[in-house]
């Protein structure tokens, strides 16, 4: 008996307040992609104690070992027996000292967002926010010990670019990861996904609302006091991997 092929893995690390969950779908509406929402929130969860909207829900649905987490998407089936297999992260989930060898057997990207804007829109569901809650850090972190390990750089995406043309993107990163690129990536039916994590009323009104991306438009995010100390906190490595972001022809 020949061996099961091995699905095509793609990770996106992003931060929270990005467009990585209509990311998402983009990848699920192709038809031959699996996605997993955030696979090691339940870990991030019970490692730190934080209280998010949902804990006990959160870690009640999902794993909490992060190495079987690891283990089986890095070397497991994809769900369905899918070809390709679309695993959104949050970076911050990746706590300090916790082993990522497992993370260089995947197709990485890396989705960046201005943490001005972040931050924002991450004070319109939480009171407080921390340098560490947004992402940026740990995807410099994790930006590093790719290109040491591997001796290049993993695609960096920023929102922004993104946003102004989600096609002639998506084409670029399909290409740039060897499948073919479909228009149904472009537009998917709103509402909520069997595929969604159990978060998903806390955080993804917009998203199911949507039925596909949202235009570009400037922003000018105003802020002040501790808010505005987390953005510059996390300004330089924003403006590290921004530099290195991909560029389209």
């Amino acid at each position: 008996m020949s061996p099961t092929p091995q699905p095509l893995r793609i990770a996106m690390w992003s931060g929270p307040r990005n467009i990585s969950t209509a990311m998402m779908r983009a990848w699920e509406n192709r038809g031959d992609c699996a996605v997993s929402d955030e696979p090691l929130y339940a870990a991030y969860l019970a490692a730190t104690g934080l209280n998010h909207p949902g804990r006990e829900a959160v870690i009640a649905a999902g794993e909490t070992d992060a190495a079987k987490v690891a283990a089986a998407l890095s070397s497991g089936p994809a769900p369905d027996g899918q070809p390709i297999w679309y695993q959104k992260h949050m970076t911050h989930h990746l706590l300090p000292g916790q082993a990522t060898d497992w993370v260089h057997g995947l197709h990485n990207v890396l989705l960046i967002r201005d943490p001005a804007e972040v931050v924002e829109s991450y004070l319109k569901s939480r009171a407080t926010v921390t340098p560490e809650d947004i992402g940026l850090l740990q995807q410099a972190t994790l930006f590093d010990a790719i290109v040491e390990r591997q001796g290049q750089a993993p695609v960096v995406i920023d929102a922004e670019d993104f946003l102004r043309a989600p096609g002639a993107w998506l084409q670029a990163l399909c290409a740039h990861l060897g499948i073919g690129w479909t228009e149904r990536m472009l537009n998917w039916p709103s509402g909520p996904r069997s595929s969604d994590g159990v978060w998903a009323p806390y955080w993804y009104d917009a998203v199911w609302a949507s039925t596909g991306f949202e235009p570009w438009r400037p922003r000018q995010p105003r802020l002040q006091g501790e808010a505005l100390a987390v953005a510059d906190a996390c300004r330089p490595a924003y403006d590290k991997l921004r530099a290195a972001r991909m560029r389209l022809p």
